[in-house]
């Protein structure tokens, strides 16, 4: 169980909990009866270890490429990059704005933004896919720091705001310094321009949000707290008056959004599984969220597992 900051979590976000630990606990289970080995990178670091070079290994281990993700046409893509290149070394990650597949128990950015289970075999991440596209990426970022630290978490509202708690801090700085080094920030901040633009330019040059630049120009003190926290909310009201009116457009595509809310990692060994006669039927149509045999073969020749 995760530790949890929160005085009264919600039975939204608990029963979010309990379902990523059923999966969980399916897939250590999975790779056990594989014979897979413990992932070397979890619980590697501690908090006595600089932020900065756990930040540089991070982005080795996962081949996050900064020069890369300047390439990247949109924050969507890039976020959804991110995703594949964590899912690619065995961190299963999980998006969705709800509780399972309930449109009606929608989950709060506002009570949390993710969260991590760590496991030696299969550790989890999070997202609350109700949140901001900056957001995610930031939690996706921090949510690793938790899992090289080798400490479960809930990452909060307070997500630019400096935390109390050691850990929680430590993951913040290791997260920013993994999407925008600071001394690459330092080399490419004109103080010149009007900070809205230079917001802008910068973001486009990391693929990050405005957002996350802001709070890394507040890093490397090229803004106050006063100044920036002012900046911060003009910027992050701005931000979802956009996601608003983006969320009233027609939804994606079904089968790719059921891959994001369960990991894509988890559905294909889970459907494989099922296949193979390993695992029952109802089993993995409960795991996944689904309730007919049509979706579910659909599903699987959509992630090429039949």
């Amino acid at each position: 169980m995760p530790q949890v900051r929160l005085t009264r979590p919600s039975q939204e976000l608990l029963d979010t909990i309990y379902l990523c630990q059923q999966q969980q606990e399916w897939y250590r289970n999975y790779l056990l009866s594989l014979g897979e080995s413990p992932l070397s990178f979890v619980g590697k670091v501690s908090l006595k270890d600089d932020p900065i070079a756990v930040a540089a290994e991070v982005r080795e281990v996962i081949q996050f490429n900064l020069e890369e993700q300047r390439q990247i046409p949109t924050w969507t893509q890039a976020l959804s990059h991110f995703i594949d290149q964590v899912e690619k070394v065995g961190i299963l990650v999980m998006v969705n704005g709800v509780v399972e597949n309930n449109n009606r128990r929608k989950l709060d950015p506002e009570e949390f933004r993710g969260f991590a289970l760590v496991d030696e075999l299969a550790p989890l991440v999070f997202i609350n896919g109700a949140d901001t596209i900056s957001a995610k990426m930031f939690t996706l970022a921090h949510e690793l720091a938790h899992i090289w630290l080798g400490e479960s978490g809930i990452f909060d509202s307070q997500i630019f705001n400096p935390p109390d708690e050691a850990v929680e801090r430590w993951c913040n700085q290791v997260a920013a310094e993994m999407l925008v080094p600071v001394a690459m920030l330092i080399e490419r901040y004109d103080p010149n321009q009007e900070l809205i633009l230079e917001l802008s330019r910068l973001a486009r040059i990391f693929k990050v949000s405005t957002l996350v630049i802001l709070r890394r120009l507040f890093d490397a003190e090229f803004l106050d707290w006063n100044n920036y926290q002012e900046a911060y909310q003009e910027e992050l009201e701005r931000l979802l008056a956009l996601e608003r009116k983006a969320a009233g457009k027609p939804g994606g595509d079904f089968y790719r959004s059921l891959s994001r809310r369960v990991s894509k990692r988890f559905a294909q060994a889970l459907i494989a599984s099922t296949l193979e006669g390993q695992t029952l039927f109802r089993d993995a149509y409960a795991m996944l969220g689904v309730s007919k045999s049509d979706t579910f073969d659909r599903f699987a020749h959509e992630l090429e597992v039949m």
